[in-house]
């Protein structure tokens, strides 16, 4: 599946690999902008839409194999060989999964606070629970979908994230096929030891890198290196910009 993306660069002729931007669960392609920006002025950045996000195609098959696929197709298009790639939770797992399927394509890898495991918390029950109460509404406006949001969910930041994504009365996610590949997309099977560098970025007040995870990443990427950004949550990119920025510069070398 080609995926929509968007290709951006400060100058024509730049060195290095172009760097892949891959979003999390109910994002889009802007989600990781803030990257992107600085990042540009060294690189060719490639955003992307995943499938069942954004203005990429919809699928009810939703595996992280298959978006992993998605990712090298819609490169193959652009003529990319070799490049590094950054992911944010979801994006991050289809990231690593890039790692399994065309381990001589990647570069260098870095993961924004998401693990190499199967996660038992279901954190998203309650957002799929907003997203269909807005969809059965048939309320058109943000004001609207808001007010109806906010009677299941309490962080304003999650419901005006989340309406970045609700256009003309409908979602830019396939809430169907997400919501029926929940168990799937938090779980997570063993992939063969990566040996190139691998940046794990974690935000100190998020659960989703622990240590008891330590010893499955090592397994898995036995190259890899951990930063943490004091104060930052889960979306550490997002609160956090600079000092993610600082890690990711370091690590590429930029």
């Amino acid at each position: 599946m080609k995926l929509n993306f968007r290709l951006q660069s400060e100058q024509l002729a730049v060195s290095g690999a172009p760097i892949v931007l891959i979003h999390g669960l109910f994002g889009n392609l802007d989600n990781l902008g803030v990257l992107a920006r600085d990042l540009k002025a060294d690189r060719w950045i490639i955003q992307i839409d995943v499938r069942n996000h954004g203005l990429s195609p919809r699928s009810e098959e939703v595996s992280y194999a298959a978006m992993a696929r998605d990712v090298l197709e819609t490169l193959d298009e652009l003529n990319v060989d070799q490049f590094d790639v950054i992911g944010h939770s979801m994006g991050g797992k289809i990231a690593m999964m890039l790692t399994s399927l065309a381990p001589e394509r990647v570069k260098q890898l870095a993961v924004i606070d998401i693990a190499p495991v199967a996660y038992q918390q279901r954190h998203h029950d309650h957002i799929f629970a907003a997203l269909a109460a807005v969809s059965e509404a048939g309320v058109t406006q943000r004001s609207e979908a808001a007010a109806l949001m906010r009677k299941t969910i309490d962080e304003e930041g999650v419901i005006q994230f989340l309406l970045k994504s609700f256009h003309n009365g409908e979602w830019r996610f396939n809430v169907p096929a997400l919501r029926q590949s929940y168990d799937r997309l938090i779980g997570w099977e063993s992939l063969p030891a990566w040996p190139h560098p691998a940046l794990f970025i974690r935000g100190e007040l998020s659960p989703y890198i622990q240590e008891t995870y330590r010893e499955a990443l090592l397994e898995q990427f036995p190259a890899a290196r951990a930063h943490v950004i004091a104060g930052a949550g889960h979306w550490a990119h997002a609160e956090k910009p600079d000092a993610v920025l600082r890690a990711i510069r370091r690590f590429f070398a930029l």
